[in-house]
């Protein structure tokens, strides 16, 4: 299996988007399979290495990286040395990077020995549910879409980051990080961002105009996010398939750091569930 640890993806906002590749070596053309991290994730965190060598087993290429602004560094890619870009993301960043991965790996000729371009799935755990839902609603590159314990709605959890009139005169409100203990800012200019693209970031939109195959999966023990909210995306498209894993809690099982050499029952229950999936798309 080849391994090839935090590439550099130049992106669009002054940031670099830090990125791995896992595939098996054999010449073949595999699936590509892009993996988002969620809020106060990173691309490293827990089990998601286990994860990405799973998915190479099983004969897809995949990728994984860090937003440009979700706090980490070059040098630094686990957690949040850069708090300062952590209080500076939004959601249409994270659009943006995304597309900068995707434009990257359609365009990079050495990974196209190995790579299906033709065939691209997008996952994204947590709120990074919403952000691969609403590109693949707007990228036609993409093939097949999943959401892993995702939102379902942006604008809920925007406005609901406390008071808004206090965060608008502050200018910036603190979330602490359970693990690490750190203070992390949330600017005002993350509400504004929303505002000013509130259609755009619509999940339920995204959702309800989504063509092509959607598979949502949920634990029914999640309580970050609540398994209603996948049960409400799959109201809104009907033709997606929804998996719930029994006693599943928002990671999976996972946690960081992760010190086993096997999945978590639960995470190697959802990749089995996935596999199982775009097997069965064209």
């Amino acid at each position: 299996m080849i391994i090839e640890k935090n590439i550099v993806v130049k992106g669009k906002h002054e940031k670099p988007i830090l990125t791995d590749l896992f595939f098996k070596d054999d010449s073949a053309k595999k699936p590509i399979l892009i993996f988002c991290h969620g809020y106060k994730g990173f691309k490293d965190w827990g089990a998601w290495d286990l994860m990405a060598k799973a998915f190479a087993e099983a004969g897809f290429y995949f990728v994984k990286f860090n937003f440009s602004h979700n706090g980490g560094t070059v040098k630094q890619p686990i957690d949040f040395p850069d708090l300062e870009a952590f209080g500076n993301n939004n959601f249409t960043k994270e659009l943006d990077d995304l597309e900068s991965v995707i434009d990257w790996v359609c365009s990079n000729s050495e990974l196209k020995k190995n790579a299906d371009i033709s065939n691209i799935t997008l996952m994204g755990h947590s709120r990074a549910g919403g952000i691969v839902t609403i590109k693949a609603e707007e990228d036609s590159r993409i093939k097949n879409v999943i959401s892993l314990a995702g939102v379902c709605d942006f604008g809920k959890r925007t406005s609901t980051i406390g008071n808004l009139e206090q965060w608008k005169k502050d200018g910036v409100k603190y979330v602490i990080n359970g693990r690490t203990k750190q203070q992390m800012p949330h600017y005002y200019q993350f509400y504004e961002d929303f505002i000013a693209n509130e259609n755009r970031l619509t999940i339920k939109r995204a959702v309800s105009n989504l063509k092509i195959p959607y598979l949502i999966i949920h634990g029914d023990s999640d309580t970050s996010v609540f398994m209603e909210e996948a049960t409400q995306l799959h109201s809104w498209n009907p033709n997606s398939q929804l998996e719930i894993i029994k006693d599943a809690n928002h990671v999976f099982g996972a946690q960081h750091p992760w010190e086993k050499p096997t999945l978590p029952k639960h995470l190697k229950a959802v990749i089995t569930k996935i596999t199982d999936f775009l097997s069965h798309q064209k």
